[in-house]
Protein backbone atom coordinates (compact mmCIF):
# COMPACT_ATOMS: atom_id res chain seq x y z
CA UNK A 1 0.00 0.00 0.00
CA UNK A 2 1.28 3.43 -0.93
CA UNK A 3 1.58 6.34 1.54
CA UNK A 4 -0.65 9.32 0.69
CA UNK A 5 1.02 12.74 0.77
CA UNK A 6 -1.98 14.93 1.32
CA UNK A 7 -3.63 13.48 4.37
CA UNK A 8 -4.80 15.79 7.12
CA UNK A 9 -3.28 13.64 9.84
CA UNK A 10 0.06 14.38 11.44
CA UNK A 11 3.00 12.02 10.93
CA UNK A 12 3.61 11.52 14.62
CA UNK A 13 0.91 9.97 16.73
CA UNK A 14 -0.22 11.58 19.98
CA UNK A 15 -2.25 9.50 22.31
CA UNK A 16 -5.02 11.29 24.19
CA UNK A 17 -6.08 14.89 23.78
CA UNK A 18 -4.06 17.21 21.56
CA UNK A 19 -3.45 20.84 22.30
CA UNK A 20 -4.70 23.42 19.85
CA UNK A 21 -1.12 24.37 19.07
CA UNK A 22 -0.38 20.89 17.69
CA UNK A 23 -3.39 20.86 15.38
CA UNK A 24 -2.72 24.21 13.65
CA UNK A 25 -0.68 24.46 10.43
CA UNK A 26 2.85 25.86 10.77
CA UNK A 27 2.25 29.11 8.85
CA UNK A 28 -0.73 29.99 11.07
CA UNK A 29 1.32 29.25 14.20
CA UNK A 30 3.93 31.79 13.07
CA UNK A 31 1.30 34.50 12.57
CA UNK A 32 -0.37 33.87 15.94
CA UNK A 33 2.94 33.76 17.80
CA UNK A 34 4.20 36.98 16.20
CA UNK A 35 1.08 39.09 16.82
CA UNK A 36 0.37 37.66 20.24
CA UNK A 37 3.93 38.17 21.38
CA UNK A 38 4.04 41.87 20.48
CA UNK A 39 0.70 42.64 22.13
CA UNK A 40 1.36 40.64 25.29
CA UNK A 41 4.81 42.15 25.76
CA UNK A 42 3.34 45.61 25.19
CA UNK A 43 0.74 45.00 27.90
CA UNK A 44 3.34 43.66 30.34
CA UNK A 45 5.71 46.60 29.83
CA UNK A 46 3.21 49.40 29.22
CA UNK A 47 4.38 51.39 32.25
CA UNK A 48 7.90 51.55 30.82
CA UNK A 49 6.75 52.25 27.25
CA UNK A 50 4.18 54.98 28.02
CA UNK A 51 5.83 56.53 31.05
CA UNK A 52 4.43 56.98 34.54
CA UNK A 53 2.21 59.97 33.79
CA UNK A 54 0.57 58.48 30.68
CA UNK A 55 0.32 55.01 32.25
CA UNK A 56 -2.43 56.30 34.56
CA UNK A 57 -4.64 57.66 31.74
CA UNK A 58 -4.18 55.23 28.82
CA UNK A 59 -3.70 51.57 27.93
CA UNK A 60 -3.18 49.59 24.71
CA UNK A 61 -6.42 48.19 23.30
CA UNK A 62 -5.20 46.17 20.32
CA UNK A 63 -2.32 45.63 17.94
CA UNK A 64 -2.72 45.11 14.20
CA UNK A 65 0.26 43.74 12.33
CA UNK A 66 1.27 45.19 8.97
CA UNK A 67 0.18 43.69 5.69
CA UNK A 68 0.40 44.84 2.08
CA UNK A 69 -2.49 47.30 2.55
CA UNK A 70 -1.74 48.94 5.90
CA UNK A 71 1.04 49.62 8.38
CA UNK A 72 1.32 48.05 11.81
CA UNK A 73 -0.97 49.94 14.16
CA UNK A 74 -1.28 50.14 17.92
CA UNK A 75 -4.72 51.23 19.16
CA UNK A 76 -4.54 53.04 22.50
CA UNK A 77 -7.51 53.82 24.77
CA UNK A 78 -7.03 57.23 26.38
CA UNK A 79 -9.11 58.91 29.07
CA UNK A 80 -11.13 61.86 27.84
CA UNK A 81 -9.26 65.11 28.46
CA UNK A 82 -5.78 63.62 28.08
CA UNK A 83 -5.80 63.17 24.29
CA UNK A 84 -3.50 66.13 23.66
CA UNK A 85 -0.80 64.77 26.00
CA UNK A 86 -0.84 61.43 24.23
CA UNK A 87 -0.94 63.04 20.79
CA UNK A 88 2.28 64.91 21.54
CA UNK A 89 3.99 61.79 22.90
CA UNK A 90 3.04 59.44 20.02
CA UNK A 91 6.50 59.62 18.46
CA UNK A 92 8.15 58.95 21.82
CA UNK A 93 5.95 55.88 22.42
CA UNK A 94 6.71 54.53 18.93
CA UNK A 95 10.44 55.00 19.49
CA UNK A 96 10.31 53.26 22.88
CA UNK A 97 8.33 50.31 21.48
CA UNK A 98 10.62 49.88 18.48
CA UNK A 99 13.71 50.05 20.69
CA UNK A 100 12.14 47.63 23.20
CA UNK A 101 11.50 45.01 20.49
CA UNK A 102 14.74 45.93 18.63
CA UNK A 103 12.89 46.14 15.31
CA UNK A 104 10.26 48.32 13.67
CA UNK A 105 7.08 46.99 15.30
CA UNK A 106 4.78 50.03 15.25
CA UNK A 107 4.47 52.56 12.45
CA UNK A 108 1.17 54.16 13.45
CA UNK A 109 -0.68 54.87 16.69
CA UNK A 110 -4.44 55.34 16.72
CA UNK A 111 -6.24 56.89 19.71
CA UNK A 112 -9.66 56.02 21.07
CA UNK A 113 -11.17 57.93 23.98
CA UNK A 114 -13.23 56.69 26.92
CA UNK A 115 -14.98 58.38 29.84
CA UNK A 116 -13.75 57.85 33.37
CA UNK A 117 -16.82 56.11 34.80
CA UNK A 118 -15.67 56.30 38.43
CA UNK A 119 -16.27 60.06 38.63
CA UNK A 120 -19.89 60.17 37.47
CA UNK A 121 -22.56 60.10 40.17
CA UNK A 122 -26.31 60.47 40.25
CA UNK A 123 -28.00 62.88 42.58
CA UNK A 124 -28.63 61.63 46.12
CA UNK A 125 -25.21 59.85 46.10
CA UNK A 126 -26.37 56.88 44.01
CA UNK A 127 -23.50 55.79 41.79
CA UNK A 128 -24.72 55.17 38.28
CA UNK A 129 -21.41 54.96 36.34
CA UNK A 130 -22.87 56.83 33.35
CA UNK A 131 -24.67 53.66 32.23
CA UNK A 132 -28.20 54.79 31.51
CA UNK A 133 -29.41 57.61 29.32
CA UNK A 134 -30.49 60.85 30.97
CA UNK A 135 -34.18 60.16 30.43
CA UNK A 136 -33.90 56.81 32.23
CA UNK A 137 -31.78 58.15 35.10
CA UNK A 138 -34.76 60.05 36.48
CA UNK A 139 -37.04 57.02 36.21
CA UNK A 140 -34.51 54.77 37.97
CA UNK A 141 -33.96 57.40 40.68
CA UNK A 142 -37.71 57.61 41.34
CA UNK A 143 -38.04 53.88 42.12
CA UNK A 144 -38.78 53.70 45.85
CA UNK A 145 -37.57 50.17 46.55
CA UNK A 146 -33.80 50.31 46.99
CA UNK A 147 -33.18 46.68 45.94
CA UNK A 148 -35.08 47.13 42.71
CA UNK A 149 -33.28 50.42 42.01
CA UNK A 150 -29.86 48.78 42.50
CA UNK A 151 -30.93 45.83 40.35
CA UNK A 152 -31.94 48.17 37.54
CA UNK A 153 -28.61 49.95 37.72
CA UNK A 154 -26.74 46.62 37.56
CA UNK A 155 -28.92 45.52 34.62
CA UNK A 156 -28.08 48.65 32.67
CA UNK A 157 -24.36 48.03 33.29
CA UNK A 158 -24.69 44.58 31.74
CA UNK A 159 -26.47 45.98 28.68
CA UNK A 160 -23.82 48.64 28.25
CA UNK A 161 -21.07 46.01 28.15
CA UNK A 162 -22.84 44.30 25.25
Amino acid sequence: MQFKKYTKQRNRGIQGLRSLKDTLPKNIKKIINNRGHVYSETLNNWKYIAGKSLFKVCYPKSYKNSNKFSDSTLVIMVQRGHEVELEYSKKDIMDRMNSFFEKSVVKRIKLTTFNDENKNYLKDDIQEDNVTNNKYQIKVKNVKNEKIRNSLIELTKVFKKK
